[in-house]
């Protein structure tokens, strides 16, 4: 079972940024896509990146030419580069990991972005 644990949140003023980190441990081989979601409240948790472990990225529209996903030289880390922050970004984010066929969800980490 592959287990998450994300870093980097915090609060910073509109224009800023924010780099989240993830870093997954017990069967990180078994996993195929990583990425991040997010939870307003009030809102439905949305996705905002993935990443395959080839490589390729996917971006909700809303988040394109700010936000920026990679992966760690290991395969079990997984980075958000948030700029150009947006008091709408504000949200609990959740690393996201498909262990095989099964999704796997950190414990969520608050970003707040003040206006």
């Amino acid at each position: 079972q592959v287990q998450l644990v994300e870093s980097g949140g915090g609060l910073v003023q509109a224009g800023g940024s924010l780099r989240l980190s993830c870093a997954a441990s017990g069967s990180i081989f078994s996993i195929n896509i990583m990425g991040w979601y997010r939870q307003a409240p009030g809102k439905q948790r949305e996705l905002v990146a993935t990443i395959t472990s080839g490589g390729s990225t996917n971006y909700v529209d809303s988040v394109k030419g700010r936000f920026t996903i990679s992966r760690g030289n290991v395969k079990n880390t997984v980075y958000l580069q948030m700029n150009s922050l947006k008091p709408e970004d504000t949200a609990v984010y959740y690393c996201y990991a498909l262990d095989r066929v099964v999704p796997r969800w950190g414990q969520g980490t608050q970003v707040t972005v003040s206006s």
